[in-house]
């Protein structure tokens, strides 16, 4: 493909989109919505294609997969994003000067995202319905192992659209993704979802402004005065809910004075043949659990995205939260106590975009935080921190009226 070509007619479209109305973008969005129902037959059996080439067993299968519940899951959130109020154009200050300048700050779409993604197909849907809410065009990069799905969800897209140049996929080829990265005259922003290996990439090779998502090292801290009971269903919930997920805990962190209650923290873990790597004193306070291995250094600070998890003995909330913020990725981070003081140091000390206290760390997510559809969590600090929905897809400008004021 003319890269350049490609690239230069998005940001044409980008530069009209900006005009669109919003009920016709609602219109269009809800079309999509319809179309994706009618047409399941077509994603499924372009979906079973590329499942054909992924063992069952395999952790991204489940990433990988569709089916007739899914699709409808996917043009239901189609249909949210389209009766979401649009940020855009919403004033977000207005002054007016002494010399009688009126002064308005107002939220605008970015222009151009990128978003380079591993695994999930339904994230064309969710990418696309979201930034053209919010008036932004997109190029989708979408992993190889999804590529028969991606591309049919795109050109459902496109059946929708009089602007086919609102969306791009690019092709499963790295030199193309290499060159695109270097394209800041025409993309305003990266968005790479996966593993700590592509967003590297990413941010080592981009000139694009990135934002980074996806890479979850999620940590459940159980405290010297946490309730058992509570704690094993938390750690239960947020390691086998969907183990595949960002947001599902890789290490549980244990207060010393609580090992004894090791066992019944991870009955249910056992049951459901969840793999436990654990340092020497959790080690020898799980003797009979099956699926049990001595931890190595790499066992902590590591996304597991499967049934299997690392397990840390500490002496305090400090040493527990200074563990946090050394191998954590900065995306979801929980505590299970009843002291109020514990909890509360908890959320002020850990670096993380969402922190909890007696819940699972499954909850991260835009959906269920009410925002809608996500492009993905972010674990920095700058644009966006945490689910990235339609508002953290804006800028903002200043709006300017006057009388002919010069200066002086």
């Amino acid at each position: 493909m003319d890269l350049v070509e490609t690239l230069k007619k998005v940001k044409d479209a980008s530069r009209k989109l900006v005009l669109f109305d919003d009920q016709s973008i609602g219109e269009t969005l809800k079309k999509l919505a319809d179309v994706l129902e009618a047409r399941s037959g077509d994603i499924l059996k372009a979906n079973s294609e590329d499942l054909s080439h992924i063992e069952e067993s395999d952790s991204i299968y489940d990433r990988i997969l569709l089916d007739e519940g899914r699709i409808t899951a996917i043009a239901d959130g189609v249909r949210e994003i389209s009766d979401t109020e649009s940020p855009i154009d919403k004033i977000i200050d207005e002054k007016t000067l002494e010399n009688g300048l009126e002064l308005k700050k107002v939220r605008t779409p970015l222009g151009v995202i990128g978003v380079i993604f591993e695994a999930r197909p339904n994230v064309v849907i969710d990418i696309f319905a979201l930034c053209f809410k919010s008036k932004n065009c997109c190029v989708l990069k979408g992993g190889s192992q999804s590529e028969k799905s991606n591309e049919v969800l795109v050109e459902i897209i496109e059946s929708v659209l009089e602007n086919k140049n609102i969306i791009e996929l690019l092709p499963n080829d790295r030199a193309v993704v290499g060159e695109f990265l270097k394209m800041d005259k025409y993309v305003d922003v990266i968005v790479p979802r996966g593993g700590k290996g592509l967003i590297d990439f990413v941010r080592t090779t981009s000139l694009i402004p990135v934002i980074e998502t996806g890479a979850g090292v999620v940590h459940t801290y159980f405290d010297k005065d946490g309730d058992t009971n509570m704690g094993a269903e938390i750690i239960f919930n947020a390691k086998t809910d969907r183990p595949s997920v960002c947001n599902a805990l890789d290490t549980l962190i244990v207060h010393s004075s609580r090992i004894s209650d090791l066992p019944v923290l991870c009955k249910k873990l056992g049951e459901a043949d969840v793999q436990i790597r654990a340092d020497e004193l959790s080690f020898n306070a799980l003797e009979g659990y099956e699926n049990l291995t001595s931890a190595s250094d790499d066992d902590f600070g590591n996304e597991y995205l499967g049934l299997a998890m690392s397990i840390k003995v500490v002496d305090s909330l400090e040493e527990a939260v200074d563990h946090i913020n050394s191998y954590g990725s900065g995306h979801s981070e929980a505590i299970v106590t009843e002291n109020k003081e514990a909890a509360d140091k908890f959320l002020k000390s850990v670096d993380a975009a969402a922190v909890y206290v007696n819940a699972s760390t499954r909850f991260t997510d835009g959906g269920v935080y009410g925002l809608g559809a996500e492009v993905g969590i972010s674990t920095q600090k700058l644009h966006a921190r945490g689910p990235m929905g339609i508002r953290e897809l804006t800028s903002y400008k200043w709006q300017i009226r006057g009388n002919g004021q010069v200066r002086a």
